[in-house]
């Protein structure tokens, strides 16, 4: 489809045709996938915690422990309920039976959290936004469990490391170091 510009009743006006999830009239619609070929998708985000000094102190054995438990063991578990639960969340986003969901919650050198989320399934449509789901919610997690220590934590770079699959690949292929 040919971009062209579309005056939005009254909204604003949308380029169409590079925004899959507008059609040609400037109604938010769902990408029809049927006519896509079944392939292996994989897709890495990633999102960062800055954590103040009072959490950090917290950090034991590479993991937190605060009032509510086991920060990062609970940060993985609610990332990973979240990438399977993304298509709940973000509406045009299509249901996927993920193969698999990965998260990894590592201290950078600066003492702040850094989680990776790596998703995979065999599908018509890519599992990009199940990856930065699964990474925001296990970021927001750490969140939650350590606010009764510092409400300085800042949830930040939430991205897409790199994605393969689909129209084109993106990035080291997911897992790599990034």
């Amino acid at each position: 489809m040919e971009a062209r510009i579309i005056a939005g009743g009254s909204g604003p006006t949308i380029i169409a045709g590079m925004l899959s999830h507008i059609d040609d009239r400037n109604q938010p619609t769902m990408v029809d996938v049927s006519g896509k070929p079944v392939t292996r998708r994989t897709a890495h985000a990633r999102a960062k915690v800055l954590l103040p000094e009072v959490v950090r102190h917290g950090l034991a054995g590479g993991e937190l422990q605060s009032p509510k438990g086991p920060v990062f063991q609970t940060a993985i578990i609610a990332g990973t309920m979240a990438a399977k639960k993304t298509a709940e969340l973000i509406p045009f986003c299509h249901p996927l039976g993920l193969d698999s969901c990965r998260i990894t919650i590592a201290m950078d050198d600066a003492g702040h959290a850094v989680i990776d989320c790596v998703t995979r399934v065999e599908h018509r449509t890519g599992v990009e936004m199940e990856a930065l789901t699964g990474a925001a919610v296990a970021a927001l997690t750490i969140y939650d469990m350590c606010k009764a220590l510092s409400h300085d934590m800042v949830v930040t770079e939430v991205r897409l490391i790199a994605k393969t699959g689909g129209k084109g690949d993106i990035g080291p292929p997911p897992g790599a170091h990034a």
